[in-house]
């Protein structure tokens, strides 16, 4: 009867874990080119469940991210940055594959950027 409900709970989590986010938590880092020159990032991301948080920083600053959200390999967020003085929208989807995450990125739903995110050491 134990070794039955072992295997029952086994099972359950099995199905359960592609509801759940990839852990993604800690230090990652990008470079990559873009219309305004090569940008460099660190990303720190905090994974609950399905919720992602955390902060992107960059020359332009560090900012908090918002609208995170991790299912499964499925990574998405927002980056709120002040450019000079103009609020750009910055949309980022994912899909993480061991210690990295390929990105695209959609500022102001215009411009698409292609990046790779590697896991600090």
């Amino acid at each position: 009867m134990a070794g039955r409900l072992f295997l029952s709970a086994a099972v359950v989590l099995m199905m359960l874990a592609p509801v759940f986010g990839a852990d993604i938590s800690g230090t990652w880092t990008a470079s990559f080119d873009t219309q305004v020159g090569v940008q460099n990032y660190t990303y720190t991301f905090r994974v609950e469940g399905t919720k992602l948080t955390g902060t992107a920083k960059s020359e332009n600053g560090t900012v908090q991210i918002s609208e995170g959200t991790v299912t499964g390999d499925d990574v998405a967020f927002v980056e709120n940055l002040d450019f000079q003085g103009m609020p750009l929208r910055i949309v980022y989807k994912g899909k993480v594959s061991g210690d990295q995450i390929k990105f695209t990125r959609t500022i102001l739903d215009m411009i698409t950027e292609e990046l790779v995110a590697k896991r600090g050491k």
